[in-house]
Parts: C-alpha cells; sequence; structure tokens
C-alpha cells in the first residue's frame, strides 16, 4: 500500500490540482448519472439528498437541477470553495467534514431521504473499521427507511484491466500516471510535469472489496443492499465483467 506518511494521501491529494487532474470529469457525466440515480432512488421531488464527499460539486448541482434539497459534504478546503464559488444562487447547503465522523449541530442526523457516495469515494482507509465509520455515519444521516448509493469500483474487474502507466496533456502540464494493485488496494501515484517548474506528485489508493464482503459490512451498519448494477446503463452486476459496483439500498429501520 501507500507508504504512510505525516498526513494520509486524501489531506493532500485534493486540492488545487485535483481540479486539473479530473478536468476531463464533465458536468454532463454528471447529469446523465443522476438521471439514472433518480430512478433508482424513487424519491419525491423536494426529498432532502446529502452528497457525502461531493468534491467541486458535480453531482450535486445535478442533484438539485433534479428538484432536490441537497447537501454537499466533503473534506476539502480547495474542493467546497470551488463549489461554493460555482453556487452562483446559493441553493446548496456546503459542510466541510471527515466523513467518518460528520458535525453535530449541522442538522444531518435522521435528515436525508437519500445518501450518495460517488465517484470511489469509499474505501480511502486502511482498516475495515475506518470504512465501516463512514457506513454507520451514512446510516446516521438517513432518514428511517432512507435510501442510499455507493458508486464503488469493482474490484475483480479492476484488477484484470488495470492501465499500469498512462500519459497525457492538460494545457501545459504534463500528467504522468502509475497504476497498480498491491496488498489489496489499487494505488495510482501522479506526477505533474510544466517546464521549468519542480514536478509535483500525489498519491491515491482505494481498498477493494468484494460484494460479498461489503454486504457484511453495510449489515453491520443497519443498512441493506436492494440491488448492485454493473455500470449506470443498469447492466446487471458480473464480478468479472461489470467496471463498477453500484449499490443501491436502504436504512434498515
Amino acid at each position: 500500500m501507500v507508504q504512510p506518511s505525516v498526513d494520509p494521501w486524501f489531506e493532500k491529494s485534493f486540492g488545487e490540482d485535483y481540479m486539473l487532474i479530473y478536468k476531463h470529469r464533465n458536468i454532463q457525466g454528471a447529469l446523465d448519472e443522476v438521471q439514472k440515480m433518480v430512478k433508482w432512488l424513487n424519491l419525491t421531488e423536494g426529498s432532502e439528498v446529502l452528497d457525502l464527499c461531493c468534491g467541486m460539486g458535480r453531482h450535486a448541482f445535478a442533484l438539485s437541477d433534479a428538484g432536490f434539497k441537497v447537501t454537499g459534504i466533503d473534506l476539502s478546503h480547495v474542493l467546497l470553495c470551488e463549489a461554493i464559488a460555482l453556487d452562483k444562487q446559493r441553493r446548496i447547503r456546503w459542510i466541510q467534514s471527515d466523513m467518518r465522523m460528520l458535525p453535530e449541530g449541522e442538522n444531518i442526523e435522521g435528515t436525508f431521504d437519500a445518501v450518495v457516495n460517488l465517484f470511489t469515494s469509499f474505501g480511502y482507509f486502511e482498516k475495515d473499521e475506518e470504512q465501516i465509520k463512514v457506513l454507520q455515519q451514512m446510516e446516521r444521516a438517513l432518514k428511517p427507511h432512507g435510501k442510499f448509493i455507493i458508486d464503488y469500483l469493482n474490484a475483480e474487474y479492476t484488477k484484470d484491466h488495470l492501465i499500469p502507466f498512462s500519459e497525457r496533456k492538460e494545457g501545459e502540464t504534463i500528467i504522468k500516471e502509475n497504476r497498480r494493485v498491491r496488498d489489496g488496494f489499487v494505488e495510482k501515484r501522479i506526477r505533474l510535469l510544466e517546464e521549468g517548474t519542480e514536478a509535483r506528485q500525489y498519491e491515491e489508493q482505494v481498498k477493494l472489496y468484494s460484494i460479498h464482503r461489503l454486504t457484511e459490512m453495510l449489515t453491520e451498519a443497519n443498512l441493506s443492499i436492494n440491488a448492485v448494477y454493473g455500470d449506470y446503463d443498469e447492466g446487471e452486476y458480473d464480478q468479472r465483467l461489470s467496471p463498477r459496483m453500484i449499490i443501491v439500498g436502504q436504512r434498515t429501520e
């Protein structure tokens, strides 16, 4: 796994450069994905939805456009500032928080008809206990029988189709990405190169879970699975062939 440093990788990697690295993730893609999510969640207009790990707000804005009252929570001050700057009409509530311990006094507990955790924003931590804390916070935020979506990578497909190295250019910046699977994690090392400046490097890692293990963890957090899709085209989930593992479920009480 990525070697431990003074600060966890996710406290460094979601800054200004993140917006450059993932610039190719566009608003239209988020709108298309939200259209599917709206169908799966089967919520009425005006329902309260929490986008947990909202980043710059791509999906939060799309959820708001779909008629929901949206709250976006993220740890990154930089990404939240970008989201707030884009939110010209102040239609979304933005909160900075670690997803393992959502804040008290922010009207979160038992508030939401649905919680979504998207773009592989699950599995950031080394220990299962830490991931379970995230699921417990999702359960805490949901109303009784509230629904959730976790859009997570498919471990077996990721192992079989991992691209070890890629290189691309964004403006004047060359982005080099090395990927590998090691010790139960998929790791990515990103280097940004610009003429006349020192290279900048970031790391990302996500712990790989099977659907069986995720089911156990969800059950421990009082959450149950209603459906699992292999992509946003509602393809049936296949452990070897599906690119994604999109879990739709609900709080069990």
